[in-house]
């Protein structure tokens, strides 16, 4: 069965003419601007309109053309979504990589710190970055942040507990609080933890 807006077996030639044009006229088509058109008789043009069934042929017409736009449309959208896809899996990999530098540098300031060397960060700062490692890895892996175990019952935000932290990427370490750096000044005073930024003492 071919097209129904195509030429059909058996319509001749000028029959056909009479419906492209037809079809042609748009919404306001009628057999009556046809036979004006083509100088035919009104009686002529309404037998071919009947017999060849153009009212039912212009609806598959339209109903083709909608389904090529459809088609049009979903391919486009397959094709943004596909392009979608590939930027954010770009940006789960820069993530992924950011979360292996944030832990590589807490686990040096953290051995730099337990080891009394020179170093530029005090346990806050490694809470600090290490909080942040946590949630790049979480976003890179398409696992929900810890956003809502930082909140407390009234909404507000909880305190991260170092030793908590800590322990979550490195399992049990030793009590920062028990070894204090001692100081160059008198006896039972204790060094003060260097902040981000600042020389060690």
């Amino acid at each position: 069965m071919g097209i129904p807006f195509e030429q059909l077996e058996d319509e001749s030639d000028k029959a056909f003419a009479a419906f492209a044009l037809y079809l042609s006229l748009g919404p306001e088509r009628s057999t009556q601007a046809v036979a004006q058109k083509l100088a035919k008789s009104g009686q002529l043009v309404r037998r071919w309109s009947a017999r060849w069934r153009w009212p039912e042929r212009v609806a598959a017409h339209a109903a083709h053309l909608a389904a090529v736009e459809r088609e049009a449309a979903e391919a486009l959208a397959r094709t943004k979504a596909a392009e979608w896809l590939k930027r954010t899996e770009n940006v789960r990999e820069r993530e992924w990589e950011m979360h292996e530098k944030c832990i590589e540098a807490a686990r040096r300031g953290l051995k730099a710190f337990m080891e009394r060397e020179k170093v530029y960060a005090n346990l806050a700062d490694i809470s600090r970055i290490l909080e942040v490692a946590s949630k790049l890895g979480r976003l890179a892996s398409g696992m929900a942040t810890d956003k809502t175990e930082l909140t407390g019952e009234d909404g507000g935000p909880l305190r991260v507990e170092l030793s908590a932290a800590l322990n979550k990427v490195y399992g049990d370490v030793v009590d920062v609080a028990s070894v204090p750096a001692l100081s160059n000044g008198a006896p039972g005073e204790y060094e003060r933890e260097p902040s981000l930024g600042g020389g060690a003492k």
